[in-house]
């Protein structure tokens, strides 16, 4: 109450000068408390002589304080209605998203992925989600810097990372969701389109959570945090265990390869690893372990093609996959049940997503979209 009160004469003092001159005509013309004390002893002593019932004081007074606390009480009655009359702002209502609101968000992603089909094997999906992989992928455990909580991603330093090569597309394709919903960061924008990518491809269903904030480019990673496909097993395993992950977790987020394909321009590797680089299988494992590879003839980097129909292909970080006795014991698990690997994959690309963000959400109360299908 008191600070309604301090806030209601400093907006009085700023108000408009015919509200202030009603409220000082009111406060000098009313007569002081002596003048009322004088009015009530007369009227008191005069009853002595003229009777319990007669009163001579004025009453003038009475009715003049009375008009003043009336005005005065409806000066401020506008104050607390129609702040903006006194020079003052009315406070805006903080908008607090709920989950009807991230769902229209990812309804509109899932809407603009069917519609806008003129991208790799007809859809934005895979690399929309290759965003929002590359964007968690740079977490470090040791010094908790990196991951998806800031979306530094959007400045020159980390965005030009070679890893992160042809990924403008994906940034480009979600700014007209931004510009939609600009209540949204563009760190739990990111995320949110590559659950929905790998819902929207079949994929199993994502568990969300909202609550990360977008930082500048003092915040940008260091080159080199991300895989590197020439590489040998020691460069996964230190990859992915700078991140907390194990040999299972390794091998299921591996299992994202069954979507998309590689770029000469990008990556400098070339075609897909499956047949169907937009709905997700585990056929990336059945793949591995089915088909025979031999090395790609060409001018390009040191890559596996199928000897089968040489359409597909598979980078020497894949092929570890096999070579390795304990990644090959999860690949051979995946390539017999589709199930399985969808609950590991689902449960690894969780912990990804989430890695280094300080979240208020509690993780029982994550978001589970419903799909465009479901």
């Amino acid at each position: 109450m008191a600070s309604s009160s301090r806030a209601f004469s400093r907006a009085l003092r700023t108000a408009a000068p015919s509200l202030r001159t009603s409220a000082r005509s009111a406060r000098f013309v009313a007569p002081s408390q002596s003048a009322f004390s004088k009015q009530w002893q007369r009227g008191y002593a005069s009853s002595s002589e003229d009777g319990p019932d007669k009163y001579d004081g004025n009453p003038t007074g009475l009715i003049w304080g009375a008009g003043a606390l009336l005005a005065t009480a409806g000066v401020y009655g506008l104050y607390t209605q129609k702040p903006e009359l006194f020079g003052q702002e009315s406070k805006a209502k903080l908008f607090v998203p709920r989950f009807e609101d991230y769902q229209k968000v990812y309804d509109t992603i899932a809407k603009m992925l069917q519609d806008q089909d003129d991208y790799d094997d007809g859809s934005y999906g895979p690399v929309l989600l290759r965003l929002a992989w590359h964007a968690s992928g740079t977490y470090d455990k040791l010094t908790n810097t990196g991951g998806s909580n800031g979306a530094t991603m959007r400045f020159a330093p980390e965005g030009d990372h070679g890893a992160n090569a042809g990924l403008k597309a994906a940034r480009d394709f979600l700014e007209p969701v931004k510009e939609a919903f600009p209540w949204i960061t563009y760190s739990d924008l990111w995320i949110l389109a590559g659950v929905c990518s790998i819902q929207e491809m079949q994929g199993p269903k994502v568990p969300y959570r909202a609550g990360r904030s977008d930082r500048d480019l003092s915040f940008c990673t260091p080159d080199g945090r991300l895989p590197d496909a020439s590489k040998d097993r020691s460069h996964i395993r230190a990859i992915f265990g700078r991140m907390g992950f194990g040999d299972k977790e390794m091998v299921a987020l591996s299992g994202a390869h069954a979507l998309g394909r590689c770029h000469t321009d990008r990556s400098g590797y070339d075609g897909p690893w499956t047949f169907s680089p937009t709905t997700m299988t585990n056929d990336y494992f059945k793949l591995l372990l089915e088909e025979k590879w031999g090395y790609k003839k060409w001018n390009g980097p040191k890559q596996f093609e199928d000897v089968k129909t040489k359409t597909l292909m598979m980078l020497p970080t894949d092929m570890e996959l096999v070579k390795d006795k304990s990644f090959r014991k999860y690949t051979e698990e995946y390539a017999k049940d589709n199930d399985a690997f969808f609950k590991d994959f689902s449960d690894a690309v969780v912990t990804l997503f989430e890695l280094g963000v300080p979240f208020q959400q509690p993780e029982d109360q994550r978001y589970v979209f419903k799909s465009s299908f479901d």
